[in-house]
């Protein structure tokens, strides 16, 4: 049975897909949103750090000294963890992004992306304040924390790095830090505060109140397989548990198994995964977290949820579809002890999540170059939960025909 007709079909209910889904629906198009698991944010959306990064003037790099390069190889360095077994799966995917991470192709990333950056919090805020979600967002910012000096010369000098975008930041003491966190343990000699940016208590609620917005607004949401796209007499289809979804035009909006479903259709897209973990833990009797906090020499991040204080860890770089291992995050456990109040664990195991990763470290967002009617919108690296609403508003601009608010040549799909 065919459904009732669509324009469009957004497949993929993470946060980007959602939110895109909501700006082509505001455009006046009859959208259909479509994930294979029901719900909103059950994938990589569910659980990150929960920050709105508009500090994000440049992109995630791979290390370029030697004296950084080593000990990553070496799996000395807590930022990162390597699953050796996937290096022959993964390696050519890891060159191309040190490649990518030269001062100058980073730079130039960094200036493409600012134009969405800038406009990120904003985009949220709507979205927030129509979906009645406005509780889910708070300010304050978060903080980079060091323990050495070596940490306060590098936390600095990316603060330093921002100050051409307009970025607004706060260098502490360790007293001033423990003004605003007072719970901060004794290896905290200070920081960097980004006071900008939002957060938000629950990543997963807030997609899932922007996914009630569309369905109010009359959206469909439905159960299917985005691996049966199809094109059909000029118009795509995909099989869903209510039938056959015939619409105009089909958005891409996977995440890390984006790829799969555009190779189908002759597009061979760069596409990497730096996959992550989280886990849950009680607050210490009598303390409590404030806001984000990262501890920069160690690579791992502390935010307070409405689970418990969540801790994220870096990149482990394997296999999108590896076992997953809990060696990184107990690796790191021990160092967030001596930084944050952190009692029992909460969670039965470590959560893992997929950051879906193009070498420049920019998303593909715009139309699939040789089918008309096929959207691409993914790839958003670490920045999925901050760039969802604005590269769907730029993505919902360039289907109606509109001059986009910012220049989408950067993300073109066929870059590569």
């Amino acid at each position: 049975m065919a459904l009732q007709r669509i324009d469009v079909v957004v497949l993929g209910a993470g946060i980007v897909g959602v939110s895109t889904a909501l700006h082509i629906q505001a455009k006046g198009r009859a959208v259909t949103l479509i994930d294979r698991t029901g719900a909103a944010a059950r994938e990589t959306s569910f659980g990150n750090a929960g920050i709105v990064q508009s500090e994000a003037a440049y992109p995630y790099a791979f290390p370029r000294a030697l004296g950084e390069i080593v000990p990553a190889a070496l799996n000395l360095d807590p930022r990162v963890h390597i699953r050796y077994l996937a290096l022959p799966w993964i390696a050519l995917w890891v060159w191309r992004y040190f490649l990518a991470s030269s001062p100058a192709r980073r730079l130039e990333t960094a200036l493409a992306m600012r134009g969405l950056v800038d406009r990120c919090v904003a985009e949220h805020q709507a979205l927030a304040e129509a979906a009645g979600a406005q509780p889910l967002l708070r300010g304050g910012g978060w903080i980079s924390v060091f323990r050495t000096s070596r940490g306060e010369d590098l936390a600095l000098a990316e603060a330093a790095e921002t100050k051409p975008f307009g970025v607004p930041s706060v260098t502490l003491s360790r007293e001033q830090a423990l003004a605003l966190e007072p719970h901060l343990g004794e290896a905290a000699k200070g920081g960097v505060h980004y006071t900008d940016p939002l957060s938000t208590s629950d990543p997963e609620g807030l997609a899932s109140a922007y996914a009630r917005l569309f369905v109010e607004r009359g959206g469909a949401f439905l159960v299917g397989d985005a691996r049966t796209l199809a094109q059909s007499g000029g118009r795509w289809t995909v099989q869903t548990v209510d039938g056959l979804a015939q619409a105009d035009a089909a958005v891409v909006a996977l995440g890390p198994w984006s790829g799969d479903l555009a190779a189908g259709f002759g597009y061979a897209f760069p596409l990497g995964v730096k996959r992550g973990y989280h886990m849950h833990y009680a607050t210490r009797p009598g303390a409590f977290v404030n806001r984000p906090m990262l501890d920069l020499e160690r690579g791992y991040l502390v935010a307070p949820m409405t689970r418990g204080l969540r801790l994220t860890t870096g990149a482990e770089f394997a296999r999108r579809d590896d076992p997953p291992s809990p060696a990184h995050l107990h690796r790191l456990e021990p160092s967030a002890r001596q930084l944050f109040p952190l009692a029992e664990r909460l969670d039965p195991e470590p959560w893992l999540g997929k950051r879906p990763c193009l070498p420049d470290m920019k998303p593909v967002i715009g139309p699939a170059p040789r089918h008309k009617g096929l959207w691409f919108d993914f790839g958003h690296q670490h920045l999925g939960l901050t760039l969802g609403p604005v590269s769907g508003r730029l993505l919902a601009e360039m289907m109606a025909g509109e001059t986009p608010f910012v220049d989408p040549k950067p993300f073109r799909a066929d870059r590569f």
